[in-house]
Order: structure tokens, then sequence, then C-alpha cells
């Protein structure tokens, strides 16, 4: 029988099911549209309509006071409330839906919001009047947004249109499939990443933020464990424009004050925020990135531990991340599982000078199919500028392991999520390792954990795959039935092969140079 999951949509476990059935309606309203294109078309909608229903709340309440002029920019922007212009109105647009006019007035409608708001200044679609854009379905989608939180005291109409908001960037990254993880990561691995460090207070940023989800996750965190929202600072950096739009209008949607920065040029090669140190780091960096340009950037005060290769950007992001950590930082970052093992143009030395700068913290493998982008077995990596007794008790010289690989659950036939309970676990193992009261007492568990010396990874050669170090789980063989056993040795056949992918590589471009020699 399957096993009953409780909900990971943040909001105290309460199923109100609406975002799946607003996007199956929406979906089938897209007909041959292929999904990259519409989701522009749906986001910038639902964005309408917040910052609409947003204003129209505020102009009810300055009416009610009779104090102030109800059409004086001015009384909005002094509340973090967009001015929306009259013929930006979401009402205006709702009694237009049917006329064959409907994407020019959209239109019309971006480009007054974004003369009327600085911070908006090239963040909104603005091409719903294309003749390639079915005007009906225009309409109807519309009509469809018009019911999300009608009717709905203030407050929770933004939750709802942003909660409704983040479901469709998570159903248009699994429509678009590959390309959908460049702009999304899964909301379970978020607050994964989010419930280990813990982000109470302090600068957090995210060198590659896509949509900004991780920003999302972290403010939700501060909210549910009675923290003031304006204890943490935003920063981030995205590269492709069109994604950076999309985090702009998700933090908006959520009312998150954030320093976002674009450049096509990146954050390896234009650093937009040079001087930052951060107290927490989350970031989904592309895996096992070829063509970063690190050619030019052979000498750089980032490569504190080693010069990260020319052909895979992995350990570059690692030292970049810690280069912006404050002195008692903490980072999550989520990597591919080569990155614990290769040995591959110098990436061992750059690991080994970590591990023996101590700045690995915790190392987390994940299970597979958690993303949308990539079947390329995933882990986690957790570092800590000084691991010496500050927040929690002394950690250095150790280094902890975690094979979540058994965890989560198949929410459909090809990807897995966490649930509630994995996440406690594996957050709950870090948090008693660290030493936090809270969190009981630490013990190293067969098959899933290991707090592990340097002595013990130095004897490893520094490989930090977490298999190597947690064991089996104790149990006579001859208990366990053969399915079972099966299923372990080709595990850990996949995990040798996924550790000895780079030499693969290498073996087989050799075989070919042979073949075509001969």
């Amino acid at each position: 029988m399957a096993r009953a999951k409780k909900n990971n949509n943040g909001n105290g476990g309460a199923n109100l099911g609406f975002e799946a059935k607003l996007w199956a309606a929406a979906d089938k309203l897209r007909g041959n549209m292929e999904p990259s294109d519409y989701k522009h078309v749906a986001l910038g909608l639902i964005f309408l309509k917040y910052i609409s229903d947003a204003f129209e709340a505020k102009r009810e309440a300055l009416l009610a006071e009779d104090l102030a002029d109800p059409e004086d920019p001015e009384e909005y922007l002094a509340e973090n409330v967009f001015w929306v212009p009259k013929e930006a109105r979401w009402s205006h647009l709702q009694a237009s839906a049917k006329q064959p006019t409907i994407g020019k007035l959209i239109d019309e409608a971006m480009l007054a919001i974004e003369a009327s708001n600085a911070s908006l200044k090239g963040v909104l679609p603005k091409d719903y009047a294309r003749p390639s854009l079915n005007k009906v379905m225009l309409g109807e989608l519309i009509d469809l947004i018009s019911g999300i939180a009608m009717n709905e005291a203030v407050d929770r109409s933004k939750d709802i249109l942003g909660r409704a908001y983040e479901y469709f960037l998570g159903g248009f990254a699994g429509a678009e499939g590959k390309r959908g993880g460049e702009f999304y990561t899964p909301r379970s691995v978020v607050r994964l990443l989010v419930e280990m460090l813990e982000p109470y207070k302090g600068r957090v940023y995210d060198p590659c933020c896509g949509s900004g989800g991780m920003f999302v996750q972290s403010e939700r965190f501060v909210e549910e464990h009675g923290g003031r929202i304006g204890d943490i600072a935003i920063y981030g950096q995205e590269s492709n424009y069109t994604t950076w739009r999309l985090a702009k209008m998700n933090l908006a949607v959520r009312g998150i004050d954030a320093d976002i920065q674009w450049n096509n040029e990146g954050s390896f090669h234009k650093d937009a925020l040079p001087d930052l140190k951060a107290d927490v780091i989350l970031a989904n960096p592309p895996f096992n990135v070829s063509d970063w340009g690190g050619e030019r950037l052979r000498e750089d005060a980032r490569w504190k531990y080693g010069v990260p290769p020319v052909g895979n950007a992995n350990y570059a992001w690692l030292q970049h991340i810690l280069h912006h950590l404050a002195p008692t930082g903490t980072a999550g970052v989520v990597l591919a599982n080569g990155s614990m093992s290769s040995a591959q143009s110098g990436e061992g030395d750059i690991r080994r000078a970590m591990v023996e700068g101590d700045v690995v913290d915790c190392m987390i493998a994940l299970p597979g199919q958690l993303f949308y982008s990539t079947q390329i077995p995933a882990c986690l990596w957790f570092l800590a500028r000084d691991k010496k007794n500050h927040k929690f008790r002394n950690r250095r010289g150790e280094v902890l392991f975690i094979d979540a690989r058994k965890l989560g659950h198949m929410v459909d036939r090809t990807r897995k999520e966490f649930s509630d309970e994995d996440i406690a676990k594996i957050a709950g193992t870090y948090h008693a390792w660290r030493g936090e009261a809270k969190a009981g007492t630490y013990g190293d568990v067969p098959g899933f954990c290991k707090a592990a010396s340097l002595e013990e990874i130095r004897s490893h050669g520094h490989v930090l795959t977490p298999g190597r170090y947690v064991g089996a789980v104790a149990a006579e063989e001859d208990d366990v039935p053969f399915p079972e056993r099966f299923a372990a040795l080709k595990e850990k056949l996949d995990e040798q092969l996924a550790e000895g992918e780079e030499l693969g590589a290498l073996i087989q471009a050799k075989l070919e140079g042979v073949v075509v020699d001969g």
C-alpha cells in the first residue's frame, strides 16, 4: 500500500487543492502553445492580478479613512504597494476580456505599470498583442485567474496568489523538462536547504538565483518560526534575463524586497555584489558547466583552494560561494555527484585543500529523480567558513555524511519529492550533530549518517561520497529478501559507476581514438 505523505506546501499542511485544479484548467487553455511561451503569458497575468488586488485593497482603506487622496501614487508607494493606473487595473481588463483588442490592452497595462513603478522597469511581459497569441484563450485565462482569491481578505489573497504563482512555476518547470531546471529548483530540495541552514536573520545570497525560490522559502521559514521578515536581507544575481524577470515577479508577488542583480556575464565574470559577505548562501548552480569562460579567470582572488578547471565550473561555484561567506557564514549548494569524487583536471586537489582547510561541514547524497532538468545523481555540499564554537559546538576536524538516497517518494512517473518527515529527519540529524540543544543528541546511524574525522577522510583519498562512510544497515543477509539484496547491490554498483564516470569517459575517448586511428 502506498505510504501517505504530508503536504509540502509550507502552509501548515493545509491542502486546499486549488493550485492543482487551477493549473489543470490553465494548462488545458494552452492548447498547442509551447510551455516556454505560455509560461510568461500565464505568470504575467497572475502577477497583474496580484498587484491590482493589493492596490484595490489599499485604495479601499484610503477611501474609508477619508483623510487621503486615493488617486495619489505616493500614498501607495509609501507602503510598498505598487501604483496601478486606471487602465491597468484588473477590473478594467476583466471587463474587456472578450474583446479582440484584449492583447493590446494588457500590453498597455504592463507598460503603464512599469512607467509608474521604477523597480518593475523592464520586468513585465509585453507581447500579449502578438498575432500568434490566441485572443479567445487569453480572455478565458483572464476569467480563470479572476477567480483566484475572490472575496478573500487582502492578506490571504496575497498568500493565495503567491502560492498560485509558485505552483505555476513548478508546473512549467515540469512541462519544459530540462529547460525548466534552468529557472526552478524543486520545492522539497529548497525546503531541505532552508531547514538545514535556518536563515533566521542576516544576509541571504544566491549567486545563480533562477526564479527566486530559495528566497521565497527563506522568508517563509522566518515567518513560520516566529521571526520578523525584516530580519533577513536578500541578495541575488542571475545571468538569464528572462529568468531574472521571473524572479522579480515571484518576489514581488510575495511582497519580498530584494536586491536581485542581472547581467549577461554572470557571477564569475561580472560579480555584481563584489563586497557582499553573506550569513547564509543557498545555491543550485547548473551542473558540470564546461563553457563558463574559465580560461579568462586563471588568476582570481576567489580561487583560494586551487584554480578550477576550464572544462567544469563545479569547483568555481564552490569557491565563489566560499569567497562570499561572512566569517561565521554557512552555505548549502546543490551539485552533481561527480563533484564528490572527481580527480580530473585538478578537482581532487581542490577538494583535498577544502577538506584540509576545514570548510566542508556536511555532505548529503540525494535520491535520483528529484530534479526536472537532469537525471544525473546530485548531492548537497554544506560549507562553513569557521567551524569553531560560535552558535554551535566546535566541529573542527569533523565532517557529517548523510546518505539520503533511500528517502523520498514518487509524485508522478518521473519525479520524486521529500516528505515533511524526510526533511525533518535529515535536518534534525544535522542540527543534532552541530550541537543544537533543541535537536537532541547526535549518534551515527549505520547506512544513514556518520560523523567522520579528517583522518578517516584522508584514508579515503579525500573522496566525499557519503556511501563510503555511513556503512550498511546492520542485518543478517538471510533475513533480507532477495529483491532487496539485489537492489542494494545494484545501488552500490551505481555508486561506484558514478564515482568512476570521469575515468569511463576518458577510456571511451581513448577507445574511440584507437578506432579512428586504426
